[in-house]
């Protein structure tokens, strides 16, 4: 069932969200090469602390840290490490869910450690259009997966592979809520979109074929044929006025 929040929930979710993009753009001066991923997590979990955020990953089915930290031909869900030291090229994805006052925001955006080849450029530039989209149909009357072809649309114009067996999803009290949110799919079906409700929207992309595997961990998601993977997401509520996305300043 999608839950459709009021005014006072879908505050607390613009305040975690705001926070969340915040840190994000403040994280980026520590994106240098020889530090760890580990060391990033660390950083993560005291900024979430000082900001009254709680993490919605850390003790999530186990799992030990505030975040997640992908790196190159990591999709998602890269467990973070001290033995994972950045260097100069990498593509680094961070993954963020926190709740403030018992309400999430899930928001996760694309890294260059210094420079990059235009061809990976244009890549990750593909994985944010393809949000873009996704989220420009987030609109009161349409259809669900009106999202999900439009991210597919985007992504397959420029013939990049859409990973399957991961998607977004509802967000609200709990940082998994219904609906799935597929990444591909015909316009037209599933749920009609309501004011009100609250949606994670989230392409995982790769730069070659779209087959994954998932590491002894049991987390990290890696690319088969170790070609570079592309993640971003945004958190979005529905309004009568259009999307409002709460994890962009």
């Amino acid at each position: 069932m999608i839950t459709i929040k009021d005014n006072q929930a879908i505050e607390k979710m613009a305040t975690a969200g705001r926070l969340l993009g915040q840190m994000l753009e403040n994280i980026k001066e520590l994106l240098v090469p020889d530090i760890s991923t580990l060391e990033l997590d660390t950083w993560i979990a005291s900024y979430l602390k000082q900001h009254n955020l709680v993490s919605s990953t850390k003790g999530y089915m186990g799992y030990k840290h505030s975040s997640c930290i992908s790196v190159n031909d990591e999709v998602v869900h890269g467990v973070p490490q001290a033995a994972t030291k950045l260097k100069q090229g990498d593509l680094v994805k961070i993954d963020v869910c926190a709740a403030f006052s018992g309400y999430c925001a899930d928001m996760a955006r694309c890294f260059f450690i210094g420079s990059a080849s235009v061809e990976a450029q244009n890549f990750v530039a593909t994985a944010y259009s393809a949000l873009d989209k996704g989220i420009e149909k987030a609109v009161v009357g349409g259809r669900l997966t009106d999202i999900s072809a439009a991210i597919q649309a985007e992504v397959e114009y420029y013939n990049y592979g859409i990973v399957r067996e991961f998607a977004g999803h509802g967000i609200g009290k709990k940082m998994h809520e219904d609906p799935e949110i597929l990444n591909y799919g015909k316009p037209g079906c599933g749920p009609v979109l309501k004011a009100g409700m609250a949606f994670a929207i989230e392409p995982m992309i790769t730069m070659g074929n779209h087959r994954i595997n998932i590491l002894r961990d049991g987390w990290t998601v890696k690319t088969v044929d170790k070609s570079l993977a592309a993640h971003v997401e945004d958190t979005v509520i529905i309004t009568q006025q259009g999307p409002r996305i709460i994890t962009r300043l």
